[in-house]
């Protein structure tokens, strides 16, 4: 679990910017990317890098900012697992202005630029003016669920004989991670995982409670080009469990063997989230 500098990762930052009568008054921020930079070497309570791009972002705009965690079920830090909260702090300044360059180079609020014209010079001179934009105001959402598949789950007590060898107090945190994945969850051979969507204007929001590969955010920004979509892990509850890609089994990733999802379970949530977006666009 850590850098790969072969592997290729989704660095899309999606941001919504919240204005009331060309005030700003909310920043909204979709990154994808688990807040591990701290580890055991800290005792402290962390935001991680969170909280330094908040500090960035609210500080320049003087309004709140919301972050809502992409999806990053194998993107992290490239440098993490450390008791350095400057590191963390350090990672949080880097988003955060990446945050603050795509806002400064938006429109005012409420804007958009529109060709206003040609002036004869030298050369023809386009002539761009900012104009009252026409935004979507229609808003729905949409509360569904789609059929997954489990793997052939160990018992509780077979976990407990495979794991006898390891630390007690790393034991009991494995054991008690499998437990919380299943209580509520699963009670079948197949389970019902959730999601939630909004259309808001021309914008779509999508959640999940489980932690899906990114490859769940660019199919549906691929799918839907014309149409900014944040996607969501770790939305509600229960289900917060890994939705790795094929390969990932096929390595044996810590995220695989942690799952209690059969291989395809995350091709079949991109299906239905397709589905689902395509709906809430088409009403």
């Amino acid at each position: 679990m850590g850098y790969n500098p072969q592997g290729t990762a989704d660095d899309t930052v999606t941001i919504g910017r919240l204005s009331v009568d060309g005030a700003v008054r909310g920043t909204l921020v979709n990154y994808a990317c688990h807040p591990t930079t701290l580890a055991w070497q800290s005792r402290e309570v962390s935001p991680d890098y969170v909280g330094a791009m908040r500090e960035v972002i609210e500080s320049a705009t003087g309004a709140p900012c919301l972050f809502v965690q992409g999806a990053s079920g194998e993107l992290a830090p490239r440098e993490q697992y450390t008791g350095d909260v400057a590191v963390a702090d350090r990672h949080g300044r880097s988003l955060g202005h990446a945050v603050l360059a795509a806002l400064d180079a938006l429109p005012v609020p409420g804007e958009e630029l529109t060709l206003d014209g040609i002036v004869e010079s030298g050369a023809p001179l386009a002539i761009w003016t900012g104009r009252t934009a026409e935004g979507g105001e229609d808003a729905a959402g949409s509360v569904t669920s789609v059929e997954l598949p489990l793997r052939d789950l160990p018992t509780l007590d077979a976990l407990a004989e495979e794991w006898k060898d390891i630390d007690p107090r790393s034991r009991e945190e494995r054991l008690g991670r499998a437990r919380n994945l299943r209580d509520g969850y699963i009670d079948g051979p197949t389970v019902q995982h959730p999601v939630w969507a909004w259309r808001l204007g021309d914008a779509v929001i999508v959640g999940h409670p489980g932690e899906a590969y990114s490859r769940l955010q660019t199919t549906l920004r691929a799918r839907f080009p014309a149409t900014p979509i944040v996607v969501m892990n770790l939305t509600n509850g229960p289900g917060f469990v890994y939705l790795p890609t094929r390969d990932a089994y096929d390595r044996g990733a810590y995220q695989a063997w942690q799952t209690p999802l059969a291989p395809g379970a995350l091709d079949l949530l991109e299906k239905h989230a397709v589905a689902v977006v395509g709906d809430l666009l088409d009403r």
